[in-house]
């Protein structure tokens, strides 16, 4: 049986791996969607012996099918957004304790004590569909928090803008999570020149706004808050832990998570270091799902394990993802 609780208290590589290795057996054990990918590869537990010889489930399977490890009640349902008729992703959390302490941890090992900050919280695009385990997360994070400032905002961004200037008056530790578009809404209207507030920014213009490039983004919201650096949640529908980066993009994961490259012209080819290539996930707390999933972005991994998110595959086809036919 695995310990959920040694999940969250991994404190070296080869414990990390250790674990990887029990969760692949337990999930090609218990996943039958898994199990089959891992089948038609010719991938047996017998033959990985490392992190790199597991496989990596392509993300669009959880389009198509019930990515389950356990029979154990469905708690929740976190859906993708999606443009107006395509097919989201679902992931089945049968275990919410599981991405509770995977982002409750998350945080304090990023952060500190999510109890000594302000959340503030503009994420109307997220809002505004049900679903998303992103509110899921905020929302327990500003219930966490101490202070009554803390919420959500939508579109009364001359509230929010007082109560930031407010706070930065009063010296309070202060967490600004929001949607590009929204940010930039809110930059535009309002000029700031924070010294206790962290900006971080969740990614996306969902359709409201034309995409400009991560630095391009990250220098106007720099400029208009008036801070040094621009923070960055990664996360996704089909992962229960996010990494984050203190500025110029670089993430970094928690210790029960981390990123490998595959080649881009060989999927099932993992790669070294520094090059770049797809985006890999290993996601432990993923332990009722599944851990090892193949994303649809692109990255690089640096040598202490930190790493940037390039740019995204077409999606009109993704090499070496042709087993989709499960």
């Amino acid at each position: 049986m695995i310990s959920k609780a040694a999940i969250f208290n991994i404190k070296s590589e080869s414990e990390f791996d250790a674990m990887a290795l029990d969760i692949f057996r337990f999930q090609f054990k218990n996943n039958s969607v898994y199990r089959s990918f891992c089948d038609l590869l010719y991938k047996h537990p017998s033959e990985v012996k490392q992190i790199s010889d597991i496989p990596f489930l392509p993300i669009q399977f959880f389009k198509t099918h019930r990515v389950l490890s356990t029979e154990e009640r469905i708690e929740k349902t976190f859906t993708s957004s999606g443009t107006t008729g395509s097919v989201t992703s679902k992931h089945l959390v049968t275990d919410l304790g599981l991405y509770e302490s995977s982002y409750l941890q998350g945080f304090d090992f990023f952060y500190g004590n999510i109890e000594n900050y302000v959340i503030l919280a503009l994420l109307p695009s997220y809002l505004e569909r049900d679903g998303s385990s992103l509110i899921y997360m905020v929302n327990d994070l500003i219930g966490k928090s101490k202070y009554p400032e803390s919420g959500f905002y939508l579109n009364n961004l001359e509230d929010l803008a007082k109560t930031m200037n407010e706070l930065e008056a009063k010296g309070q530790k202060t967490l600004l999570i929001g949607v590009s578009f929204a940010l930039l809404d809110l930059v535009e209207q309002f000029q700031f020149n924070l010294n206790h507030t962290i900006i971080m920014e969740t990614g996306g213009m969902k359709g409201r706004r034309k995409e400009i490039i991560r630095q391009e983004l990250h220098n106007i919201l720099k400029s208009g808050f008036g801070v040094d650096q621009i923070h960055s949640e990664y996360g996704m529908t089909e992962l229960l832990s996010q990494a984050y980066s203190k500025g110029n993009g670089i993430f970094e994961c928690p210790p029960w998570m981390k990123i490998l490259t595959r080649d881009t012209e060989d999927a099932l080819t993992i790669q070294q270091t520094n090059k770049t290539g797809g985006v890999n996930v290993i996601d432990l707390a993923n332990l009722n799902s599944c851990s090892f999933i193949a994303t649809q972005d692109l990255g690089k991994v640096y040598d202490n394990g930190q790493f940037e998110i390039i740019g995204r595959f077409d999606s009109s086809d993704i090499r070496g993802c042709n087993l989709m036919t499960l």
